[in-house]
């Protein structure tokens, strides 16, 4: 009986430990939330199982399966509550995709400019892009267009959250290699920022990357869009993006950064990405 109770005494210590872990990590994950703000440094990251390592690259923030199932739920619950939790929706992405990141890590692999990408390990934002080199760039250059696109939408590349709970630092950078090229991909694509431009540009990535968060992103986000905006997405981006997500070839393949001079209308012909329609 004294040992049966002391491993169930374990047991809910053990429980108890990953709940107490999971309020910090919920604070760093969501830091405008109630949550009192505990600051949590990797190199100070307290180890509350024998199942969480030491941080394996700059901003991993080590966590249990049960903090992940954790974490998993409660960024969920938000993202459907308010759709434009962007922390929530990261960290939902990140907990939910390992699978969905090896398989993109793969083909990037058996891709010869994906494998390069995968080795130079570059990174978009403002420290990496030179504004003036890509306002020096002609009309109708992939460079052009995408700081356009910037301005237009009154975006910036720093917006990306960094990886935090991928447990695999080969594996983190795919998926903060995927977030960073998003805006890419809406320039490339040639879609708007607006709920049809996302809807669409989700289906693609959810259809060439598998990740969970694209996935889901792509089955809810028509629920929110207005009668005429239905009718529109049934007829025109619907179709297109499901096309696109069979035809074009893999994006994460794209060495953008070494694309930025090529005329982005022959980009997409390299890509196969289809034409949008016109009648839209």
């Amino acid at each position: 009986m004294f040992v049966k109770n002391l491993l169930v005494s374990k047991r809910s210590d053990y429980f108890l430990r990953q709940i107490f872990s999971f309020r910090k990590l919920w604070a760093s994950a969501a830091p405008d939330t109630k949550i009192e703000n505990e600051h949590l440094n990797n190199q100070e990251h307290e180890q509350h199982s024998e199942n969480i390592s030491g941080p394996l690259y700059r901003d991993h923030i080590p966590t249990s399966l049960l903090q992940k199932a954790l974490l998993t739920i409660g960024s969920s619950v938000l993202c459907i509550t308010d759709p434009f939790r962007h922390d929530m929706i990261a960290v939902f992405g990140e907990t939910t995709g390992y699978a969905s990141a090896k398989q993109i890590r793969k083909k990037m692999l058996n891709d010869s400019e994906g494998s390069t990408i995968l080795n130079d390990k570059p990174r978009i934002n403002s420290n990496t892009l030179d504004y003036k080199f890509l306002a020096s760039l002609p009309h109708g250059t992939l460079g052009q267009a995408y700081l356009a696109f910037l301005k237009d939408n009154n975006v910036t590349p720093d917006s990306r959250r960094q990886v935090n709970f991928v447990d695999d630092p080969d594996l983190a950078y795919a998926i903060q290699r995927y977030r960073e090229v998003h805006d890419l991909n809406h320039t490339l694509l040639g879609m708007p920022t607006n709920m049809l431009g996302e809807v669409a540009v989700k289906w693609i990535e959810a259809m060439q990357l598998g990740l969970p968060m694209c996935v889901s992103a792509a089955l809810l986000g028509p629920v929110r869009l207005r009668k005429k905006q239905r009718e529109k997405y049934l007829k025109y981006y619907l179709p297109w993006a499901v096309n696109c997500g069979y035809e074009a070839k893999f994006l994460m393949n794209v060495y953008f950064e070494k694309r930025w001079e090529q005329d982005i209308n022959e980009l997409r012909r390299e890509l196969n990405i289809p034409d949008f329609p016109a009648k839209c």
